[in-house]
């Protein structure tokens, strides 16, 4: 299998829009996610939605009940790609969102995920609960 399509124990490389409609299959799958300044950790009684305000952002949100805990406003024009690895902890996968300059690459982003990505992975309705 071709490494940019299944992130196991490698590094691979994907485009923020393949990313982002995978990521939202999977709420239930978050372990944590942040920026360089702040990071939403998951928890039994939070869950995780996401929203698009136009064509420039996207909007991850942590809630408890009907109360917003948090979220993170992306804007998917910064984001040059995204590259997801296994982390060293057991059944983590980081996927940082890298925003690139000429003079710079920073991960603007991260998203830590239970599982890796796998394009292959037939997509069903509704959210995957693993």
């Amino acid at each position: 299998m071709p490494s940019h399509q299944h992130i196991e124990h490698g590094a691979a490389t994907l485009s923020f829009p393949a990313f982002w409609t995978w990521l939202q299959t999977h709420p239930n799958c978050i372990l944590r996610a942040g920026t360089p300044e702040v990071v939403l950790y998951d928890d039994d009684d939070l869950h995780w939605h996401f929203a698009v305000e136009g064509d420039d952002t996207r909007v991850v949100q942590l809630i408890r009940g009907k109360t917003l805990v948090g979220e993170i406003v992306v804007a998917p024009g910064d984001i040059t790609y995204v590259q997801g690895v296994a982390s060293e902890a057991e059944d983590e996968y980081m996927f940082e969102l890298i925003s690139e300059t000429e003079s710079d690459r920073v991960a603007a982003y991260h998203v830590v995920l239970s599982h890796g990505y796998d394009a292959e992975a037939t997509p069903t309705p509704g959210r995957a609960v693993h």
